[in-house]
């Protein structure tokens, strides 16, 4: 009896230990939503779409700094709303959802563009999706990932104009045999973003992905495909993310890396605009 009560006593301290790290990852979220004060004229919104798989959705731990709202910056929720960007803006997996690069983008871009000009935030990355899942417009994790892309691009175009993609992905594919079909895979889904956005010259920001695991001989050939692939297509930009940390899962970039992440993103889109 005593074991057995031992036992349960074990049991609801793993529970309550585990609800309480759940609650404490969400402390710093945003408690209220804020909407623009006035209409925004289409033409000086400029819309870029985060897409990919977890790091671009979003893993980091949020705090007060990241949702300080700036009338510039904006986002939308469930609903396609237009709101005040905050973080998370992830609209998926809302377990697992944290701080992703968006708002660090968005700030770090508004250095650098006319006062007359507002940026808007529309994410469709979801978690653990692989290049084949993306390209094959697959149901992960209850998106339908290219239809939910089209369908954000469509409610994008009602608000500005889009100006650019911020893809990161490639940890579900860094593995064999995936590996060896990701650069052609690469290739056809960005032609797909492009046809979708009616934009043959669409910029398209990627990152290289983390390669904290002792043996990275996967993460490595993931990169080294994302490198060559900004290499040859004109319209495709890389960043670079190797002296990034993670948050100590081996796999996500952890706060700091997210948000220099975004600022690296903005920089290069000045540089190539």
């Amino acid at each position: 009896m005593k074991i057995k009560y031992i036992s349960t006593l074990l049991l609801i301290c793993i529970f309550s230990v585990t609800i309480c790290a759940q609650e404490a990852s969400f402390t710093n979220f945003p408690k209220c939503t804020e909407y623009p004060k006035s209409v925004l004229a289409k033409k000086n919104v400029w819309v870029f779409i985060m897409a990919g798989q977890s790091n671009m959705a979003g893993r980091g731990v949020v705090e007060p700094m990241d949702t300080i709202s700036n009338p510039r910056l904006l986002s939308i929720n469930s609903n396609g709303e237009l709101i005040l960007a905050k973080e998370p803006l992830n609209l998926y997996e809302p377990i697992m959802k944290g701080l992703d690069c968006g708002v660090s983008f968005g700030n770090e871009l508004l250095k650098h563009i006319p006062d007359s000009v507002s940026i808007l935030i529309i994410p469709t990355a979801v978690g653990g999706s692989s290049i084949d899942q993306w390209v094959g417009d697959s149901l992960h994790r209850g998106v339908k990932l290219l239809t939910n892309f089209r369908q954000k691009v469509a409610i994008a175009k009602k608000y500005g104009k889009i100006k650019g993609v911020l893809w990161h992905q490639g940890e579900s594919d860094a593995k064999q045999p995936l590996v060896t079909t990701y650069s052609e895979k690469l290739k056809v889904l960005f032609q797909n973003f492009r046809t979708i956005l009616e934009n043959k010259k669409l910029p398209i920001l990627t990152g290289e992905i983390g390669t904290f695991t002792i043996d990275a001989t996967f993460q490595n050939a993931i990169n080294t495909i994302i490198v060559k692939n900004a290499e040859k297509d004109k319209y495709t930009f890389l960043i670079q993310t190797h002296d990034f940390t993670d948050k100590g899962d081996k796999l996500h970039f952890d706060s700091k890396s997210q948000r220099i992440m975004g600022e690296r993103f903005a920089q290069k889109y000045i540089e190539i605009k």
